[in-house]
Order: C-alpha cells, then sequence, then structure tokens
C-alpha cells in the first residue's frame, strides 16, 4: 500500500526545526523543497545568501545547511518518521544539497538517539559571553566526541600549546582584518544595528553581540567591528578558554556537509549536558591559517569548526526567517 503523503503543517514544523542551525553570521543559506508524491524534503543551498569575501568556497554555507540537515533529521525523528538521507543526489544540480525521504518508522521503532536531542533544539543559542573557569568533565567530552563520531567527524580537545597556537591563528585573522579595508563586507552586510534589530529576521542582532573583551583569551568575533554600540560594555572573558577542533578526513562539499551535521549533534549534546557554546570560523576563513590549525602531532584531518565550551549564559535566541520564505509545496 502506497504511503499517504505528510499533510503540509508536519512538513512546516519539520523545516521550522531544520532552521534553528546556527549558520556563518545567520545568514541562513538555506532553502526547502517538499516533494509530497515521494514524501521527500530537499534541502538546497541559498546562493544569494553566500558570502564570496568571508566564504569564496562555500564551505562555511555547506557547514550552516549540514547542520540545519542535522535538526531536520531530529525532529523528523521526534514526529515517529524514520529519515533516509542522500548527500549531494544530483552531480549536474550543485545547489541540491541533501535529499531527506521521510518514511514512518521502521517496525514501529524510532531512532531515539536522535529523538532525545528534540529539546536542545530550541535551547541551544551561541553565546559570546564570558564563561566560568571551570573544567568541562571528562564524560562530556567523551559525550561530545562520540556526537561528532556518529556523524563521521572528529571532535578533538586541544592541549595548551595546541590551544594555543589555534588562539594565535584567530588573532592574526584579526589583524589582517584591520589591515584590509574589505575585510569587513560581510560582516557589516549581516550585522543588525538599532531599530533594524528589532525587526530583523536574518543576521545577528545587536543585543546578540556579547561585551566587548576587555581581556582574557576567548576567541570571540566582535561584530560590531569599528562601530558604536549603545549600551555595551566591556568585560573580561576567560584566561583558559576550553577549545574543540572539529574535523573531518576529506575536504569537499560532502564533508562540510557531514562536519555541519556533526557540529549541529555536538552542539545539542553540549546544550543538553548545559554547557554554553560558542562557534569561531574566523582563523578557517583563509585556507592557509586553517592548515595550521590542524593536530601538530599527526597533521592529518581538516579542522572545519574551533567550537568555545563552558559553563555560563546560553545567549539570545537570533532571529529565523518566516518558514513561508524558505519552504516550497510541489
Amino acid at each position: 500500500m502506497a504511503e499517504r503523503p505528510l499533510d503540509e503543517k508536519t512538513v512546516t514544523t519539520l523545516v521550522a526545526e531544520a532552521t534553528a542551525a546556527p549558520s556563518m553570521h545567520n545568514a541562513q543559506p538555506w532553502r526547502f523543497r517538499h516533494l509530497s508524491g515521494e514524501r521527500v524534503l530537499q534541502l538546497r543551498a541559498d546562493p544569494e545568501r553566500a558570502m564570496p569575501r568571508s566564504d569564496p568556497d562555500n564551505r562555511a554555507l555547506h557547514i550552516g545547511c549540514g547542520a540545519a540537515l542535522l535538526n531536520l533529521r531530529v525532529a523528523a525523528a521526534h514526529a515517529d518518521l524514520a529519515p533516509e538521507t542522500t548527500l549531494l543526489p544530483e552531480p549536474d544540480d550543485p545547489p541540491l544539497l541533501a535529499a531527506v525521504r521521510l518514511p514512518g518508522p521502521v517496525g514501529g521503532v524510532r531512532d531515539e538517539e536522535l529523538a532525545r536531542l528534540h529539546p536542545a533544539i530550541r535551547q541551544r543559542h551561541t553565546s559570546r559571553h564570558p564563561f566560568a573557569e571551570k573544567d568541562v568533565p571528562e564524560d562530556v567530552r567523551t559525550t561530545l566526541q562520540e556526537a561528532a563520531a556518529r556523524e563521521g567527524a572528529t571532535l578533538a580537545f586541544p592541549g595548551p600549546w595546541h590551544a594555543e597556537t589555534v588562539l594565535d591563528l584567530v588573532r592574526d585573522a584579526e589583524s589582517r582584518d584591520i589591515m584590509d579595508p574589505d575585510a569587513d563586507r560581510d560582516l557589516v552586510r549581516w550585522t543588525r544595528l538599532g531599530a533594524e534589530a528589532d525587526t530583523a529576521v536574518d543576521g545577528v542582532p545587536e543585543y546578540a553581540f556579547g561585551p566587548r573583551r576587555r581581556d582574557g583569551k576567548a576567541p570571540v568575533r566582535d561584530f560590531s567591528g569599528r562601530r558604536p554600540v549603545a549600551d555595551r560594555g566591556t568585560t573580561a572573558f576567560e584566561y583558559t578558554p576550553h577549545l574543540a577542533l572539529l574535523s573531518t578526513r576529506g575536504e569537499g562539499p560532502a564533508d562540510w556537509l557531514r562536519a555541519g551535521q556533526a557540529l549541529e549533534r555536538v552542539l545539542l549534546e553540549a546544550t543538553r549536558a548545559d554547557l554554553a557554546t560558542s562557534l569561531t570560523s574566523h582563523a578557517l576563513e583563509d585556507r592557509e591559517l586553517r592548515l595550521l590549525a590542524r593536530d601538530p602531532a599527526s597533521g592529518i584531518g581538516q579542522v572545519q569548526m574551533v567550537l568555545r565550551l563552558g559553563y555560563g549564559p546560553r545567549g539570545p535566541a537570533t532571529p529565523r526567517r518566516p518558514v513561508r520564505d524558505v519552504l516550497e509545496f510541489t
């Protein structure tokens, strides 16, 4: 017997939860198309939301879309569906990043490992605030590493020397930006100041910038740049930030999509463990610097994201586009 098409309400809910994912500068570079007769949701890149200056090869765009894909899978499992995902299903159609078929649960059993992450989708926010000088327990680190491995990626916690190297690379990237008058072009495009922050549906609003760093070593990007922001103070950040490096073996669109799924799975597990999180790709936007971020002992793998983990405020929710603007029914 043929399966009945999914109703529009269910599909809309799945996409709303998918789009709660993080993306570079909250550009939300995704679109969805529901093929009702096939019970398939397509995930497509939105080239109008690409960042030619900061992300010329669309690596970060793919990672953001991969994070949305993981949320979609979690939401589907929560809805008692059994998502079947194919990455890059049509080589002649590069913007088509993934196709997710949504049959009912196999044998009446849902994927509990995915479904249990569902509450964290709406709880996860990027925090650009100071974290406590407190260690992340070893069992929590192991859980996060296992989450990355489930999606075909590796999560490493660098030792002191390696972590300091990564922090130096972030500072190097910041210095390069100061010397390049066009470096902040994408940042300016995707930040929202003043009254615009109150009505924004994308980008990073000023209320999510967090305070300016007075001292400390936490790698937190200053989204205000040289522009003044009212009522924004300065404070000390942690001197020993807890960093994690997310890596893949390969380097290409499929690897970036896997990295995005692994990233979001790690972030959801971290949220469940009451950790606050933030991300930085600043030192990874330049390929020369990105190669230097690899494990100095093994020298293998491709670092796709630097995570900062700790105990502190989770940060505010950032805006999202209405589902009707990103979802098409056919």
